[in-house]
């Protein structure tokens, strides 16, 4: 399938997950989660889940990470839309957060943290294949994002389901994830 159809079909299937049904899969995914033999992190990068599309809640995952790894610092982003891309941000309890023209909770400001000092990206995804190719919501932002991370830089991708075989229209920019964590299993790239 191309990166459109399975847009269109992941999408449809989050909507269809009732509110029980995703309070099981996070918790699952969270225990799988807990299965990574992740480095020393300093600077974790996480988006901030979009209730009403039904992301992943990031934050159980972070805050075992917190508890694994207490010096980490949060990153999330403000995105730039005429770009295409987004500006990483400390995430503190002192952070001000603010609605995008999407309504998209956003750092107001604060202390921009460079690409290059990510260690570990949460990485949002609609589906991805068995060779560790995600889709998104089509703008490009994380691959944009991506590129210019360190090459050892550690992309785990968090899915409600399960690998299709292969997305058919990956191109040149696309960039591999390096785990997947669903409710049931690890993808290893």
């Amino acid at each position: 399938m191309t990166k459109k159809e399975l847009r269109y079909v992941y999408k449809e299937r989050r909507l269809e997950l009732g509110v029980e049904q995703i309070e099981m899969m996070q918790e699952m995914l969270l225990l799988r989660f807990r299965q990574l033999n992740l480095p020393v992190l300093k600077y974790v990068h996480s988006y901030l889940a979009i209730d009403r599309h039904k992301e992943i809640d990031t934050r159980p995952i972070l805050e075992f990470l917190k508890f694994r790894h207490p010096e980490m610092k949060l990153v999330i982003p403000k995105s730039d839309f005429i770009r295409n891309s987004f500006v990483n941000y400390l995430y503190g309890p002192d952070t001000v957060l603010e609605k995008n023209q999407f309504g998209i909770l956003e750092p107001a400001g604060g202390e921009m943290v460079a690409p290059e000092l990510i260690d570990l990206v949460l990485v949002p995804l609609l589906a991805f294949d068995e060779r560790g190719y995600r889709v998104g919501y089509g703008k490009g932002f994380y691959d944009h994002f991506l590129a210019g991370c360190r090459k050892d830089v550690c992309k785990v991708g968090l899915s409600f389901f399960e690998a299709v075989d292969r997305i058919d229209d990956t191109d040149d920019f696309d960039i591999s994830l390096t785990f997947c964590v669903t409710p049931h299993r690890v993808y290893d790239f």
